[in-house]
């Protein structure tokens, strides 16, 4: 299975990546500034999404349509 971020990068497990879009986080009251880094990625069974941790949100679940390799 092969992951590729907005751009069709190949994205691996360790890798960082940058939100390019301003999104909500489900659950809490916290935006995600485009331009934010989630560094440390994990790929998941989903090819379309990724796990990851970013300033005050632990445990997310990004799509990758929404990112591009830092």
């Amino acid at each position: 299975m092969t992951v590729r971020d907005s751009n069709g990068a190949e994205l691996k497990d360790g890798d960082s990546v940058q939100l390019i879009k301003d999104l909500k986080v489900k659950g809490t009251s916290v935006t995600l500034k485009r331009g934010t880094v989630v560094k440390n990625i994990r790929l998941t069974d989903n090819e379309q999404e990724i796990e990851g941790r970013a300033e005050k949100v632990k445990d997310l679940v990004l799509r990758t349509e929404f990112l591009k390799k830092a």
